[in-house]
């Protein structure tokens, strides 16, 4: 389903047409611009096309060239499809667009439109560069979208590419985690490195004035245990306890 009509006259903004075509189809999905030389199959009915497509459209995009209003026996001919296009989008209360194309290309002037089309002029247009195509485009793009309500596939895709996955390592745990590669400084008062078993730690010194764990090394003081090394076993430091056994020792 098209949300987008490009009406254009060929041999005046076409090439822009196409243009603001291929942008809108990346951008937005191949589907959501209807451009009748690309949208309508070979051997379909032109006509019945072309009604359908800017009937299920959300807003039409009126190409308006340099030589637009040259076309004057066109434009008052009732089978001319620029015409029958944007007066069927005004019938079906579409909102219509018109794209200066070009520098030169200035707003539309009543005296220069049959009556029909003279509503034309009172809309508000959009001036489209072509020494400045990617300003014009992105600007073009971000209208259409919000009139329309298209997914912006750029946006999403933007999205993607700045979430990282995050997987737990740690199994169930029961309380505060941290999970980290690095860390760098302390955490909690403790720091454990290369340790098998349970290590149970609290506040306080711990081991204080003590010289040495076998396996690897212990220094305490200030309410921080440092270990190095492996340790297997159970590690269980008693306030009081492990101070008396620390004393005799000396």
């Amino acid at each position: 389903m098209a949300d987008v009509f490009i009406n254009y006259r060929t041999g005046d903004g076409d090439k822009t047409a196409a243009l603001i075509d291929h942008e809108l189809s990346r951008r937005f999905g191949r589907d959501r611009a209807f451009r009748a030389s690309k949208s309508i199959a070979p051997g379909s009915a032109y006509p019945d096309a072309l009604l359908t497509g800017l009937r299920r459209s959300s807003v039409l995009l009126a190409i308006i060239g340099p030589d637009w209003t040259n076309f004057r026996a066109r434009l008052h001919d009732p089978e001319d499809w620029v015409r029958k296009e944007i007066l069927e989008a005004f019938a079906s209360g579409i909102p219509v667009i018109p794209v200066l194309d070009g520098r030169k290309t200035k707003r539309l002037n009543k005296a220069d439109l049959p009556d029909e089309l003279a509503r034309l002029a009172d809309l508000q247009s959009i001036p489209f560069d072509g020494h400045d195509s990617e300003t014009g485009l992105k600007r073009l793009g971000d209208l259409v979208a919000e009139i329309a309500g298209l997914r912006d596939l750029d946006r999403d895709a933007a999205f993607s590419s700045t979430q990282g996955s995050v997987t737990n390592s740690t199994g169930d745990v029961h309380g505060t985690a941290v999970q980290s590669r690095d860390f760098t400084g302390d955490v909690g008062g403790t720091v454990i490195k290369g340790s098998t078993g349970p290590v149970h730690t609290g506040q306080g010194n711990i081991y204080q004035n003590s010289r040495h764990v076998s396996g690897g090394r212990h220094f305490s003081g200030d309410g921080m245990t440092y270990y190095e090394g492996d340790h297997h076993g159970d590690n269980r430091h008693r306030f009081g306890e492990a101070d008396r056994r620390e004393g005799n020792d000396a």
